[in-house]
């Protein structure tokens, strides 16, 4: 078996923060009207500072605007355009924006390696709670994502948020879900496990999902996902290192982006590459970088 974790060396650029979904456990979104958009030429300075350091993957993470609004347009050509500055300076572009549509994902596969967005529950029930406000989070919507993607050939990411008021089964069917698209069209390249937990900026503050759960799920992951997509476990939403060793024995082996910052989860800061590598041989495992797309 091999020993060897992965991790993408990662900075996250942020076009705006805004948002017209609404979930309730979200720490990164504000209202519409009151954010501005990152300036090419401030992610330009931030990209020139980047260059030569171990950074490979920039991750294009953005609040999402409806599909209707006045200025969707020049929302995507903005991504698109960050995308492409990021590309031409060396490095190794990664969007996850939501909801997008067919001829969006088409156009941003030109400027990326790779993209993503979470399936996050297949359940229609948490449109009654956590995402009554949030359109794009329709389970039909999401998946059709994962779908086009596959259709484009385009090396994708997805995961599941864990503790949200979903059931076990309502996991196991989510994991299915991608693991019959990925048997298609064979573009999944990881598979996200990320556990919730509450934030500072959130509206619900639930319990976070119980970590002692989190092997188990591993293992029935990598029971049910076809071998070559890869299970990730976000090491910083871990708080107890005991556990992300136990994720490993079950079969996860790579921890994401890490980056100075979780936009995601600005509350739980990322230990330092180095530092992981030091803990992770003290137990036999070797830590590695990679790029956002696999071989």
């Amino acid at each position: 078996m091999s020993r060897i974790v992965t991790y993408s060396p990662s900075h996250t650029l942020v076009p705006t923060y805004e948002c017209f979904n609404r979930c309730s456990y979200c720490n990164f979104r504000r209202d519409l009207g009151t954010d501005g958009w990152l300036s090419l030429d401030k992610a330009k300075e931030i990209l020139t500072a980047l260059q030569g350091s171990e950074i490979t993957e920039i991750l294009i993470l953005s609040g999402e605007v409806h599909p209707l609004a006045a200025n969707r347009e020049s929302w995507f050509r903005h991504i698109y355009n960050l995308a492409a500055l990021a590309l031409n300076m060396g490095f190794y572009p990664h969007t996850n924006a939501g909801i997008l549509t067919f001829a969006e994902m088409e156009k941003l596969k030109n400027v990326n390696l790779s993209m993503g967005i979470m399936l996050e529950q297949m359940t229609v029930t948490l449109l009654n709670t956590v995402h009554r406000h949030a359109p794009s989070k329709v389970p039909s919507l999401r998946l059709e994502q994962l779908q086009w993607a596959g259709e484009l050939g385009i090396p994708f990411t997805t995961g599941l948020l864990l503790g949200i008021g979903e059931t076990e089964c309502d996991r196991l069917v989510t994991l299915e879900t991608i693991a019959a698209i990925h048997q298609r069209w064979g573009h999944i390249q990881e598979v996200i496990l990320q556990p919730y937990n509450p934030g500072k900026r959130e509206q619900w503050q639930n319990n976070p999902f119980d970590l002692q759960k989190l092997p188990d799920l591993v293992r029935q992951a990598r029971e049910i996902l076809p071998p070559d997509i890869v299970i990730q476990i976000p090491p910083n939403l871990v708080p107890d290192p005991l556990f992300l060793l136990d994720c490993l024995a079950a079969g996860a082996r790579d921890l994401g982006g890490i980056g100075l910052i979780d936009e995601v989860n600005p509350d739980y800061l990322h230990l330092h590459p180095d530092k992981l590598k030091e803990f992770l041989a003290i137990y036999g495992w070797e830590l590695k970088p990679r790029l956002p797309v696999y071989q």
